[in-house]
């Protein structure tokens, strides 16, 4: 049996902000149990449900020098679904509404949580054989594991694999006060080592030092190997290349399944969408005051409002998507100019355009199942969840060919009948109105060959089980199997 612990400022059930915890809460219930016992660990936020709260219990408590500081480091363990959760108890960093602050205060925050996990593991009755660390929050983690925790016998064969869910987000603060609370020797403050651009950089720390390097999908990795993507650290990407590998990440199959799925009325699946999904069609007509015909093409998009999700080409283009014979249904939250904009248009268009600026579960779950593509032209996009739901709801995904997008959409081809969306590679906005133009003529014209569609999209497996697969793979290569 090998030991596996996955560490991260966030995870399900409970707390998320994006992505990244489910991740963390879904990846270890896939891995084999019989071969690997994994674990996680992350910080005790006052933000966390009563209802978790009260399932955690005390595991013990030690005293840790951070810098010049001496803090108190609580550990509280829980079991839900069958998988083992430490959380590390400090009410002095993580009594905030929310687990992210202002970035100077999340620097020390993060300091403190890397060096008490590590701290901890000696009094946790187990014995990691894997760290695997994600995003910059972690990133101290496999530097500390060379550093100050490289002497004893307990730490020493551990590995560390880093993986990046979002490479835009790094950690990075003065050099200077990131010594002072990280407690590192001015040696790890080189431009190879934690250096960068003058300014100290966690996730980059994290990336020189660990064993592995991940990202969430195998094009998302060869990106950020080239300036546009890289985030200023391409040349470290680059030459970490020969440890570097992308693995898409899953949906949790039981929470998004259209034949049992609590926020639809009309369950259904690949055999019988024709009839059902049309009907979940009217139903969100009705609720959201739209024209009501079934036989109308509803476009979907559910999304933080951001430049990131290619909206600004939306922006572009909006008169002209508005003109075609559809309907756009958008739920989001985000920059104010992108929420005022789908806000104009609603008021402008009242039959054709419904947009709810803010976002819900209910409603993100009707969307998927309801409408017949769904919208996602995003300027980079590491893996994206929003398509792989959507194909799963049997709706056509319209992307653009970056990330994770390309690697789990297959481009539409009329002649070979094959393929599971509508894809275009430039970052234009014309080229994204003549894609959307391409579906809609399809949807209308082609109705078979986009029936046969839908049942690809929603026969791709992209459940946890394959991306389980490819860490432990991963795992056993890193430990010499």
């Amino acid at each position: 049996m090998k030991n596996v612990l996955l560490v991260a400022s966030e995870c399900v059930p409970f707390i998320k902000t994006g992505g990244l915890a489910d991740v963390v809460g879904e990846l270890p219930k896939y891995i084999d149990k019989t071969r690997y016992d994994v674990r996680v660990i992350l910080p005790n936020y006052k933000a966390i449900p009563g209802n978790l709260k009260e399932q955690m219990k005390y595991h013990t408590h030690f005293y840790m020098d951070l810098g010049w500081r001496r803090q108190y480091v609580g550990i509280l363990d829980a079991e839900i679904d069958g998988v083992k959760f430490y959380l590390v108890d400090n009410e002095y960093y993580f009594n905030g509404e929310k687990p992210y602050g202002n970035i100077y205060e999340d620097i020390e925050k993060f300091a403190f949580f890397n060096r008490a996990v590590l701290s901890a593991l000696p009094l946790l009755d187990w014995h990691p054989d894997i760290i695997h660390c994600n995003d910059w929050q972690t990133g101290l983690l496999p530097v500390y594991l060379k550093d100050s925790f490289n002497a004893g016998d307990f730490y020493r064969g551990i590995k560390s694999i880093m993986t990046i869910h979002n490479l835009k987000f790094q950690g990075i603060w003065n050099k200077k006060t990131v010594m002072d609370v990280a407690g590192l020797d001015p040696y790890y403050f080189t431009s190879d080592k934690l250096e960068a651009y003058g300014d100290a950089n966690y996730l980059k720390g994290g990336i020189v030092y660990a064993d592995y390097v991940t990202t969430v999908s195998e094009s998302y990795a060869k990106e950020i190997q080239m300036p546009f993507y890289g985030e200023g650290l391409d040349g470290l990407m680059r030459a970490r290349s020969n440890c570097l590998c992308g693995i898409v990440n899953g949906i949790d199959y039981n929470e998004y399944n259209p034949e049992t799925d609590k926020f639809i009325k009309y369950h259904f699946n690949s055999s019988n969408f024709r009839t059902n999904k049309k009907k979940n069609k009217v139903l969100l007509q009705e609720e959201l005051g739209l024209e009501v015909n079934d036989k109308k093409f509803m476009v979907g998009i559910v999304s933080r409002l951001t430049d990131q999700k290619g909206l600004d080409l939306v922006d572009c283009v909006i008169e002209q998507i508005c003109a075609e014979n559809l309907q756009l249904v958008i739920l989001g939250t985000g920059e104010q100019r992108y929420e005022n904009l789908f806000r104009h248009y609603e008021w402008k268009y009242k039959d054709r355009v419904s947009a709810s600026i803010y976002y819900n579960n209910e409603r993100s779950h009707k969307i998927y199942a309801s409408c017949d593509a769904f919208l996602m032209p995003s300027l980079f996009e590491p893996c994206g969840l929003s398509q792989l739901m959507s194909m799963r709801y049997g709706t056509i995904p319209i992307v653009r060919e970056t990330g994770g997008l390309k690697d789990t959409v297959e481009p539409f081809n009329e002649y070979e009948n094959t393929g599971t969306g509508f894809s275009f590679m430039n970052y234009n906005a014309h080229e994204m109105l003549n894609t959307i133009r391409y579906a809609e003529n399809t949807f209308y014209d082609k109705r078979r060959q986009w029936n046969k569609m839908v049942e690809r999209a929603m026969n791709r497996d992209f459940s946890w089980k394959n991306s389980a697969e490819k860490y432990q793979e991963l795992y056993d290569r890193l430990l010499g199997y």
